[in-house]
């Protein structure tokens, strides 16, 4: 397929380039999927899907336009060029478009190892979502199950522009995961588990998973209200990573600019407690973000985002670099057909010296956070409040399961007591530990 895919930038180029653009980059992707869900012990549904998309942008002085096809016939790439040459041609100016100079592009393209041979077998995905089910149920006190489904993935994609570059890179997914109902009463509560790989070798025992996500589910069971106060509050692996979503947003180039982010002023300067380092590795071998090169074309390298809790770097495209009067960092995320976005690639938190038994010891009495509803936050001030659900500890021990309840901060204050933890969940984008807090506001009963 790669092949088609390569023809298929050729052809938008050259269309391009011979309808009057004076620069041009084109993003041709192919996804293909495979996944099984069954409830209940029975299989409910079987689902294979196949898409291709062709996405062009064209420059002209400073206008741009872009769009995208899922026909790759010569005639419909043909169309598609003509329609964005005079797209561009009739666009508004924008001062900071552009492709990257050739002398900065991406030269050695790396594996990355993101690809597994192994083929997507119906009947072994079937299995696995069946054996995990069949675990979770096997708890006492499980007494439904909101589903368990399997999946397979695979993506490639070729991207090249008119300033000479090409590159392609593709990579496998695969998943697993279910959801468990437990009731006491009048009182029923759900909780889940999952876990993902690009490899189908790495995925978590079928049946710890089911085990996992039932035992979450009896430890909700019989939650109340909280009393109002001011406590530490420890925000679970599972949910921690989202307090970090928002700093990635704000070191964002865009948000930068636009003069919308909470850390606007913050470069090189303290903004996390000092024992915290966070790095971006775009290059990890096997990584869930991993590429070889940016959405532009540009290289990529490990860098660190925060070193001693300073922050080092925003998060800059070229168009972005260029409002600022800086150079890209090599994070600009592809958009077929259209300009390039920005994004980060595999974030880790580095751990601290204790799991999450350690924080809660550490903290005394408090909070743990195992789920998130409805948050608010302001991206111009960082003030931050979200519905949670969580278990309160005292002495370091779980006593009981709490809901209906708000905790509320401000994340420069929450990001300056940060304390880490050194559990992980599973394999992600964003690996981020259980993250203790020592004081919030909780709005409870």
């Amino acid at each position: 397929m790669s092949s088609n895919l390569d023809a298929a930038v050729d052809r938008l180029l050259s269309r391009a380039k011979f309808l009057g653009a004076e620069a041009a980059d084109a993003a041709c992707l192919d996804r293909k999927s495979l996944s099984v869900s069954v409830r209940l012990g029975q299989l409910e549904s079987v689902e294979s899907e196949e898409s291709r998309s062709a996405g062009l942008r064209v420059l002209i002085g400073k206008k741009q336009a872009g769009a995208s096809t899922s026909d790759f016939s010569l005639a419909a790439l043909d169309a598609l060029a003509e329609r964005v040459v005079a797209m561009a041609k009739a666009a508004a100016e924008d001062p900071w478009c552009g492709l990257p100079d050739a002398g900065g592009l991406a030269k050695d393209q790396v594996d990355l190892e993101l690809w597994d041979d192994t083929e997507a077998d119906i009947a072994d995905l079937e299995a696995r979502a069946l054996d995990s089910e069949a675990a979770a149920l096997d708890l006492a006190g499980i007494t439904n199950s909101g589903g368990s489904g399997a999946e397979w993935g695979a993506s490639q994609v070729v991207y090249g522009a008119s300033n000479g570059f090409r590159g392609s890179y593709r990579g496998t997914s695969w998943g697993l995961g279910l959801s468990a109902i437990a009731e006491r009463g009048d009182h029923k509560e759900r909780d889940w588990d999952s876990d993902s790989s690009r490899f189908l070798k790495d995925l978590k025992a079928s049946a710890t998973i089911g085990r996992n996500a039932g035992e979450r589910t009896l430890a909700r069971l019989g939650a109340s209200k909280l009393e109002s106060c001011v406590a530490p509050v420890i925000f679970e692996n599972r949910v921690a990573s989202r307090l970090i979503s928002f700093f990635l947003g704000a070191i964002s180039g865009v948000s930068v600019a636009r003069g919308v982010s909470f850390l606007r002023d913050k470069l090189g300067q303290q903004v996390f407690a000092s024992n915290i380092r966070i790095t971006d590795n775009p290059l990890e071998k096997g990584g869930w973000s991993s590429h070889p090169f940016d959405g532009e074309g540009l290289p990529v390298a490990a860098r660190d985002l925060v070193i001693d809790g300073v922050l080092q770097t925003w998060l800059l495209n070229t168009s972005s670099a260029k409002q600022l009067g800086l150079k890209s960092t090599g994070h600009a995320s592809m958009n077929p057909g259209g300009a390039p976005g920005i994004g980060s690639s595999n974030v880790t938190v580095m751990p601290g010296q204790h799991d999450l038994a350690g924080l809660q010891a550490q903290a005394g009495n408090g909070l743990v956070v195992i789920e998130t509803l409805s948050p608010s936050f302001n991206q111009n001030t960082g003030d931050y409040s979200v519905g949670v659900s969580g278990l309160w500890f005292e002495n370091g021990k779980i006593v009981r399961p709490v809901n209906e309840i708000t905790v509320a901060g401000n994340m420069l204050d929450m990001y300056a007591k940060l304390i880490p933890g050194n559990d992980y969940n599973g394999r992600a984008s964003l690996q981020c530990p259980s993250l203790l807090i020592p004081a919030m506001t909780i709005a409870g009963a």
